[in-house]
């Protein structure tokens, strides 16, 4: 799979969005019956640094992460503004919410795109947001092997005028390979 869009990745010419979202810092998580972690679960009494606006935007990336776990790629494209632009690694800017739908087009039994919002903040207004986080997308290879790509996220929300609110921005960054993450230069 190679990397297209603010979380995003080509997988057999489909065009794929992987979208923002971590606060596993700032969540407490269960763990289900095979002993993986479960969404994490927020919760303000443990973790008093949460404001009301955090925890509002937390839950909008839980909505549009569940979507886009049943409905893929065209869930994907329905949480964003008219205007939206998606940022990719080396690619080209993505604009409008029609464009970004012509490129999200995997499915969901394809594709298994999952998020986390590790933080973000609402702005002063109220009306706009930014979460960001991290990414995993899971596919398959043209081979058949699992095919693994995982980053880190931004997306800044805006309500829209009928009261709504939808992503405005989604960026994106592919990790670089555990072994060059923190490696000290050479002599």
């Amino acid at each position: 799979m190679q990397p297209f869009s603010s979380a995003r990745a080509l997988v057999a010419g489909a065009a794929l969005f992987v979208l923002p979202f971590s606060v596993a810092a700032q969540t407490s998580t269960s763990l289900d019956p095979l002993g993986k972690p479960t969404t994490p679960q927020l919760n303000p009494l443990n973790q008093p640094t949460l404001s009301p606006g955090m925890i509002f935007l937390f839950q909008l990336e839980g909505e549009f992460a569940a979507d886009v776990a049943k409905g893929g790629g065209k869930a994907f494209a329905s949480w964003f503004a008219p205007d939206a632009i998606t940022l990719n690694n080396g690619r080209a800017p993505v604009m409008g919410k029609t464009a970004i739908a012509s490129h999200a087009t995997w499915l969901a039994k394809d594709y298994q795109l999952t998020w986390t919002p590790l933080g973000g903040n609402m702005g002063a207004s109220g009306d706009m947001g930014y979460t960001w986080g991290h990414y995993e997308g899971h596919s398959k290879d043209k081979d058949g092997n699992p095919s693994v790509v995982s980053g880190r996220y931004m997306t800044i929300w805006k309500k829209q005028p009928d009261g709504n609110w939808k992503v405005e921005l989604d960026a994106s960054a592919e990790e670089p390979p555990a072994a060059d993450c923190c490696a000290l230069p050479k002599p």
